[in-house]
């Protein structure tokens, strides 16, 4: 049995702070399961743990991705697949550390391969969304697969075409595939999964500091030199939480005042559907608290010790 840790849930429940900890203690390292964090140069806004902070501890598939790239649930099942094996392979416990839903199925359940791509229907669909706006496309979604309009950002238009384009090839939702998928990870990996939950005016108070954070921390002042360097207003992490609405900022659409109290807005609406979709992720064990709080540390521990998955300082595929 080879173990794979996830540490999931929604944002600033203190994943990354439990996930570290584990790592100092059972001599892993952390696999990110963010999707706006692989992109190089988004650093504030996705609250990316600084190198100071990390402990020594080796963080992958963070910034391994360029701005305007597109990369893929199906690219990082793939990739995460592949550093599982080689931590394994050197007697290192992996660790997956996000609140990336979808990333965390297409690593465990897998993602279907088809259909392929319908260069009419996707011009049908992009021209409905000039027409009538990006949101009418996320209600259709929303309508013919929920669990997609849960987890897809309202003005994501590559990722709500392509679910409407699978739903209206197939008659099928997007999530229903994975009935047939299988997980790129090994038949002898075992995950424990593990989730954090907190009282929603507690992270309503912790969301609304770290948008205030985020700004003191020169937000804007990272977009203008993003921008500078070249990456297109058009690319795909800048239509993100907290990018989306600073950029608006940014053309003068609101004040500062108003974008801060917009993403903290935001944020919370984005905790709930998070809330929403790991709740019916099958095998998750559910810890109430920060995961900065040392007795949830504790707690989480105790878990995955009694699972057989953390033994003695190590973790067992060292036994």
């Amino acid at each position: 049995m080879r173990p794979l840790i996830a540490i999931l849930g929604p944002t600033a429940t203190g994943k990354s702070a439990l996930g570290i900890a584990i790592a100092e203690r059972f001599h892993g390292e952390i696999i990110n399961c963010d999707s706006t964090a692989v992109y190089r140069g988004f650093d504030i806004g996705t609250d990316k743990v600084p190198l100071d902070q990390r402990r020594g501890i080796p963080h992958h598939l963070i910034d391994i991705a360029n701005p305007t790239d597109e990369y893929t649930a199906a690219q990082f099942a793939r990739d995460a697949a592949a550093i599982v094996a080689e931590l394994h392979a050197t007697g290192k416990l992996p660790i997956l550390v996000g609140g990336t839903g979808f990333y965390y199925r297409a690593l465990t359940r897998g993602l279907f391969p088809g259909p392929g791509k319908n260069a009419a229907l996707r011009d049908r669909l992009e021209a409905i969304a000039r027409k009538r706006g990006v949101e009418f496309l996320h209600r259709m979604v929303t309508r013919v697969d929920p669990e997609s309009g849960a987890r897809i950002q309202s003005r994501d238009l590559k990722r709500l075409v392509r679910a409407l384009e699978v739903y209206f090839q197939t008659g099928k939702p997007l999530t229903a595939h994975f009935e047939d998928t299988v997980s790129p990870l090994g038949p002898d990996v075992t995950v424990g999964a593990i989730a954090l939950r907190m009282p929603q005016p507690w992270l309503a108070d912790r969301l609304a500091r770290r948008v205030d954070e985020q700004f003191e921390a020169g937000l804007l002042d990272e977009i203008r030199t993003l921008l500078a360097a070249g990456v297109p207003p058009e690319a795909r992490p800048f239509g993100g939480l907290v990018y989306r609405q600073a950029m608006e900022h940014l053309r003068g659409v609101r004040d500062e005042a108003s974008t801060r109290a917009l993403i903290a807005q935001e944020n919370r609406k984005y905790s709930r559907r998070q809330l929403i979709w790991f709740r019916k992720e099958p095998n998750l064990t559910w810890f109430d608290g920060p995961g900065t709080n040392a007795e949830v540390q504790d707690s989480v521990i105790r878990e995955l010790a009694a699972r057989d998955l953390l033994k003695d300082g190590r973790h067992v595929a060292d036994t």
